[in-house]
Parts: structure tokens; C-alpha cells; sequence
């Protein structure tokens, strides 16, 4: 990928508060048709009492009306994965558990998707949980029925290692863009809700807008794109800086498949002399400095 940090635009170093960025009359068009959203990939740290840091990583995946399935990956190891069909017809294969061995630790994966509730997204939304553990140490329990299934799993309790969400990354497709979804930028705030659209998609580069919306609030709107395609600009929220970084170009510029990426990052401070997108490129494994990371590709379709 170009490097980001080379093609400053206007928009490339503001600074946008929610109370002067917001607009009473934002109106989302219904007649927008929102991309499919196939994948979403979420990495975990976990950090047990002996210091041991253990990755996790989760892919929800929806390639077609017939598959959809959950990866699991612990460390960085493409062999130590659990595969899960989510969509099978047989029960037993959408409940139970598995304990594998890797790196000297002892993992137990627990889980239950037989009656999970899922929006077009390939990730459940209710209905289901899942919950890992590592050398006896609870390292991530995920859903609505998780605790009530811990609990009658492991009536004697259980330590619960340091854990949190790193990174999320979720793809689209479809012929425009329009994407939507939900994040959580700070572990003890409420989630999110995300719009990215751009409008006039037929009226030629320098009539469309690119606009991201928080809540039904527009925290950036871009114009002239065929000049401002890539750029970031550093928005608040929950308290927090988050930088914004938009590219475009290969999704009006390049044959197909055109493709477009946006991350959200957050930091801590305000450092005027050193932005995100000038560090080095291993956005995913500089845990120690990264709080937390949402990266959304949207991949053009006929």
C-alpha cells in the first residue's frame, strides 16, 4: 500500500471535536443500499499472572449463502487453529468444547452457537457463547450466555487472566460504498454505531462527498476527492483522540476490483510532531502502543 503519510491533503492533520463537528440535519438517504459485510477478524491479548502474553484471534466468516464459519488462531502460528462451520445442520457440531496444546500452554475452547442470532454480518449478535482457556486461566469469554455457561462448567470458579480486544478487522463488498457497524473504542464505553458513505458515486470525482458519521453524527465530510482520496484527520470520542484515516483512490481509480480502507485509531495525547500514520507499518502487534484498532476494507463488486 502507498504510504499514507506522503499524500497529505487539506485534510491530512485536523483535529475535529464532536460539539463543533456534529450537524442537527444529518439525514442517512434510505435509498442507500449498505455493503455486505463477509469477515470480521478480532485479535485478543491476554496476559496471564506469570506475564506470558497470549494472542487470540477470531475470524467470523460468511463467504456464501452455504458457509460460515469461525477461526481460531492462538499466537501467531498459522498451523494452531481451531476451525467451527456455524452454519451446520447438525447441533452437536454448533456446541461443545476442545483442548489443544501449543507453545508449552494447554488451551480449552469452549462454545455454544446453536442458537445464536445473527444480523447480515457473519459475527452473532446473541444467543450464544464462547470462552477460552489457557494453562487454567480464563483468557476471553465472549457472548450473552457465556457467564451463566462458566458458571455451571466451572462451579468452583476460576482466575481470570488481563485480557482485551487489540484489533478488529472487518471486510466488505459491494458496488458502492456504504458501509455500516458497531464499535467499541474504549473497553468500560458503550459501542458505536459507524456510517461511511459517499454520495454522488455517479456525478463524477469533484461532486462526491465522503462523510463518516458516529451515531448518526458527521464527524468528517470530505469533498474534491479526486484530489483529498487519501488523508486523516484526529476526532474525540469517549474522551479519547482517535485518528481517522481514509484511502480511496484504488476504489475510483483502479480496474476492478477496487478497493477502499479506513482505520480508526486511538492514542493517548495529543503529539502534534508525530502522527499514527508514520510509525512503523506493524499496526497489528504493537500491542504495547496501540489501545485499540478498527480497520474496515470495502472491496468493489461488479
Amino acid at each position: 500500500m502507498i504510504d499514507f503519510a506522503s499524500c497529505f491533503s487539506e485534510y491530512a492533520v485536523q483535529i475535529s471535536n464532536t460539539s463543533c463537528s456534529l450537524s442537527k440535519n444529518s439525514c442517512i438517504s434510505p435509498g442507500f443500499i449498505p455493503s455486505t459485510q463477509n469477515d470480521v477478524t478480532c485479535l485478543y491479548k491476554a496476559i496471564l499472572s506469570t506475564q506470558k502474553q497470549i494472542l487470540i484471534t477470531l475470524t467470523w466468516r460468511k463467504n456464501t449463502a452455504l458457509y460460515q464459519g469461525l477461526n481460531i488462531k492462538f499466537g501467531d502460528d498459522p498451523s494452531n487453529t481451531l476451525e467451527l462451520s456455524t452454519n451446520s445442520r447438525s447441533s452437536r457440531k454448533l456446541k461443545g468444547s476442545k483442548s489443544l496444546e501449543f507453545d508449552t500452554s494447554k488451551f480449552e475452547v469452549f462454545w455454544d452457537l446453536s442458537s445464536a442470532r445473527y444480523q447480515p454480518g457473519p459475527e452473532p449478535v446473541g444467543g450464544f457463547y464462547l470462552f477460552i482457556i489457557v494453562d487454567s486461566k480464563l483468557c476471553l469469554i465472549l457472548g450473552d450466555m457465556a457467564q451463566k455457561a462458566l458458571d455451571k462448567k466451572l462451579k468452583d470458579g476460576i482466575q481470570t487472566a488481563i485480557f482485551s480486544l487489540v484489533s478488529r478487522q472487518e471486510h466488505f463488498s459491494g458496488n458502492a460504498l456504504y458501509l455500516t457497524t458497531r464499535a467499541q473504542f474504549c473497553g468500560n464505553k458503550t459501542s458505536h454505531d459507524i456510517l461511511i458513505r459517499c454520495s454522488g458515486e455517479k456525478e463524477g470525482l469533484e461532486h462526491q462527498v465522503l462523510s463518516v458519521f458516529v451515531d448518526k453524527r458527521v464527524m468528517i465530510r470530505v469533498t474534491n476527492l479526486q484530489w483529498n482520496f487519501r488523508g486523516n484527520q484526529t476526532i474525540f470520542l469517549d474522551g479519547l483522540l482517535v485518528d481517522l484515516m481514509w484511502d480511496v483512490h484504488d476504489w475510483f481509480f483502479n480496474s476492478y476490483p477496487g478497493s477502499a480502507v479506513f482505520i480508526f485509531r486511538t492514542r493517548s495525547g495529543l503529539d502534534g510532531t508525530r502522527l499514527w500514520l508514520e510509525e512503523n507499518d506493524q499496526v497489528l502487534k504493537d500491542h504495547d502502543k496501540v489501545d485499540f484498532t478498527l480497520m474496515i476494507y470495502s472491496c468493489k463488486t461488479i
